[in-house]
């Protein structure tokens, strides 16, 4: 029997990675029944603090932010994934229409019809499938009671209620992710840029048979308008949030220097799977898995699937640990299956750093960086790649 191995990237620990391994399986098992998928959470010999955070200042913390956009949709989502209510911030910005003094304002038809709204069977079923139907209605009060959609309301006219519409959806949609992340869960809705772009349109098809849209007075350019991130928060909480990010540096900066241990489990959990085994390795998890396979002759690895990862890029800086620029990958190395997405800027390709040995694949999450890096799992074509090449 075929065992698939899923090697985590970096940052990961059980909770996140668990919740990735189902949908992993979920993938390959509706294809190939047969293959066993079996765990890799070497996460728990990652970075972590042994001194309780005694390294951290308490004072002068700083965020930098770089930005190069180039899709009006990806710039919109962006931006939405920091401040749901941005969309509605730029509409309250629009010139107040003149009102009817005699009859009910379109403001007023709008907040009549979101106020009173009732997801259909269609849309619960969707937001069942996204994971956000528990924090749906909480994402919806907060929308609708916000300042920005009140000052909002106040600028609709009858032409443009689906212009209004819409931004409303994404506004309740990216709450309901952003009320997620808080609560430390992360349903499938935070990765998949297509299921997060149907539970907006049925949305917004549930509160009107308007068409859908940004309309384009929204089309500018939305980053000269981007809200700035306050520094205060970041420096009142400095361990708070260097805690939460400090997994993903932290286990690189620990591979760099003591890898060896990584490795050795990735190996351990090789030698007890049933051959042939396929080893799906994401980011760091890819580079552990290079390594180790130019390191040991592991006959029964007969696939290395690297996704997102930056394997090849360390190679050509010279700066792979298990094999110096110049030197040729081993011929007992596996085949070498690289899916990478232009969007990730983790990601790379390694065609014409290993001539003939790697095969790259390229999908396109439609998700902004970094999300981008994170949602390979539940794109088709990531597993359109994947499965045909499956012993």
């Amino acid at each position: 029997m075929t065992t698939v191995i899923f090697v985590h990237g970096t940052g990961i620990r059980e909770r996140e990675y668990y919740q990735t391994f189902e949908i992993i399986e979920q993938k390959i098992h509706t294809q190939r029944p047969d293959v066993k998928v079996a765990p890799c959470l070497w996460g728990e010999l990652g970075a972590k603090f042994n001194a309780h955070g005694a390294s951290i200042p308490l004072q002068d913390a700083t965020l930098a932010l770089f930005q190069k956009e180039e899709d009006a949709d990806i710039i919109l989502w962006r931006q939405l994934y920091s401040d749901p209510l941005y969309e509605l911030r730029l509409l309250s910005l629009k010139p107040i229409e003149s009102g009817n003094p005699f009859g009910e304002e379109p403001g007023d038809i709008l907040q009549s019809r979101v106020a009173s709204f009732t997801p259909v069977s269609q849309l619960q079923a969707k937001l069942q499938e996204a994971g956000i139907t528990e924090v749906f209605e909480q994402a919806r009060e907060i929308v609708i009671r916000s300042e920005p959609y009140e000052r909002a309301l106040l600028t609709v006219c009858e032409s443009d209620l689906s212009e209004y519409y819409g931004a409303i959806a994404r506004a309740i949609v990216a709450q309901a992710m952003f009320l997620s992340e808080q609560q430390q869960k992360f349903p499938p809705i935070l990765i998949d840029a297509q299921l997060r772009d149907k539970v907006v349109e049925l949305l917004t098809l549930a509160l009107t048979e308007a068409e859908l849209g940004l309309g384009r007075w929204l089309l500018k350019p939305l980053v000269e308008l981007a809200l700035p991130m306050g520094t205060n928060y970041i420096k009142g909480n400095r361990f708070e949030l260097t805690d939460k990010i400090s997994p993903m540096p932290g286990d690189i900066l620990l591979y760099q220097a003591r890898g060896e241990k990584i490795r050795a489990f990735i190996q351990q959990q090789i030698e007890q799977a049933e051959p042939p085994v396929v080893l799906i390795a994401h980011s760091l998890g890819g580079i552990a898995c290079v390594d180790l396979l130019v390191q040991q002759q592991l006959s029964q690895v007969e696939l290395l699937v690297t996704v997102g990862s930056q394997a090849p890029f360390l190679y050509e800086i010279n700066a792979l640990y298990s094999l110096e620029y110049g030197q040729l990958l081993p011929q007992y190395f596996p085949q070498w299956l690289n899916i990478y997405d232009l969007r990730d800027f983790l990601s790379y390709v390694g065609k014409k750093i290993f001539p003939d040995r790697v095969q790259d694949v390229v999908v396109d999450s439609r998700q902004p960086f970094p999300r981008s890096h994170g949602a390979y799992w539940t794109n088709a074509k990531t597993w359109e790649a994947i499965i045909p090449r499956l012993p």
